[in-house]
């Protein structure tokens, strides 16, 4: 059996939607054992009142194990606070303050143990004007920048998937794996913090640079392109191709190669790198009708041949079944048919799935609380509402 980087660590999660339960389940993948902590009955919103059968909260769940618990009650918090000891790591993506308003601060917690790593992620940081503001993907792509950097200039418009919310996750779950080795290094527990602000800044890096590159000017979706000579092109059966050279002369060559348009390496508009970039609109219009007249099929072949830079324009279908998808072993299907990612790392060479179904709301309740009380004291409190335990299980 593979062994997994994480095995051992216990994750006790308070996470809603995506952030926190995309990093918890990044980790899971790796061999963490996630708790996740969720109200009575209905349990977390993403379940959108399908139990386990939502495929959003099985993408992001999958592999963990649910306690289904009241907070709201002084004796719902106990519990949690008496399992606290039995986890390395608290990972919470409550609204700022929420969960030390409950009791369950990092300062308390940690004293139940000092090594345990507390990991917030909020909307914009646990401080300055916007700190307790709500805050969705929405929010992170519009203050992050995103949508001014996916649109065309002085038109924003929304993008097509939840970048900052997955940005988020993979950020919380580096900055857990992060204390942890620091953990190990010093004995010592420490309080991660991120916020969906902080880590939408991670995709701009580059577009900070451009901005100070071109005096101060805003950049928008057009305006690396020219510097990257990259280009998205319709073909004659309707499939898109994208194409990228930078500034490398020799793919310049190639493409001309595939393109069997020799001439336009004398053009003094292309001939080298800096006219290239000075004349990148026009030029998009003469690959764009170059490659109107042949299928995708055959540009592929050409491109290939010619060792250009390219990539078909894939939809999720065609991600999912393309044949480099299969070979690196991106995806698994579950039990109920769901497509789920597994983590993008492999280790000796082999892809950590994702270790088990998504769980129903309350199926570990007694597991889990039977850590700690005996199992008078649990079904008492199952009695009472205090917490809540899937019929099944």
């Amino acid at each position: 059996m593979q062994h997994k980087p994480l095995n051992g660590i216990r994750i006790l999660e308070f996470g809603g939607y995506i952030s926190a339960p995309y990093a918890s389940s990044l980790m899971c993948a790796l061999g963490a054992e996630v708790v996740k902590v969720e109200r009575p009955g209905t349990g977390e919103d993403f379940r959108r009142h399908k139990n386990d059968r939502s495929p959003y909260f099985i993408q992001y769940n999958a592999g963990k194990r649910s306690l289904a618990v009241d907070l709201k009650d002084p004796r719902g918090v106990e519990l949690v606070k008496t399992l606290v000891p039995r986890f390395d790591v608290v990972l919470e993506n409550m609204r700022a303050g929420k969960l030390a308003a409950l009791g369950l601060s990092r300062e308390e917690c940690a004293e139940l143990r000092p090594d345990l790593v507390y990991a917030s992620v909020t909307g914009f940081g646990n401080g300055g004007p916007l700190a307790r503001r709500p805050a969705y993907d929405t929010m992170g792509q519009a203050f992050g920048g995103l949508y001014s950097l996916l649109s065309d200039a002085g038109s924003a418009q929304l993008s097509g998937t939840i970048l900052a919310d997955l940005i988020t996750g993979l950020s919380t779950a580096t900055g857990v794996l992060a204390a942890l080795v620091g953990r190990n290094a010093t004995g010592a527990g420490q309080h991660m913090e991120t916020s969906v602000m902080e880590a939408a800044s991670t995709l701009i890096a580059d577009a900070i640079s451009q901005y100070f590159e071109d005096g101060a000017q805003d950049p928008s979706r057009q305006s690396r392109h020219p510097q990257a000579q990259n280009f998205c092109l319709k073909t004659a059966s309707g499939e898109d191709i994208a194409i990228h050279l930078s500034s490398s002369q020799k793919f310049w060559h190639c493409l001309l190669d595939a393109l069997n348009r020799p001439d336009l390496a004398e053009d003094p508009r292309f001939a080298a790198y800096p006219e290239r970039e000075r004349n990148y609109f026009e030029l998009v219009e003469i690959v764009k009708a170059e490659f109107l007249t042949r299928p995708a099929d055959e540009w592929e072949k050409r491109l290939t041949d010619a060792d250009v830079p390219f990539a078909p324009v894939l939809t999720m279908s065609g991600f999912i079944q393309h044949p480099q998808t299969e070979w690196l072993e991106l995806v698994e299907a579950e039990d109920n048919g769901v497509s789920l990612l597994r983590p993008p790392w492999r280790f000796e060479g082999t892809r950590p799935d994702r270790g088990g179904v998504a769980p129903r709301v309350g199926q570990h309740t007694r597991e889990v609380a039977g850590e700690v009380y005996d199992d008078a004291h649990v079904e008492e409190l199952l009695a009472e509402g205090i917490l809540f335990a899937d019929s099944h299980s």
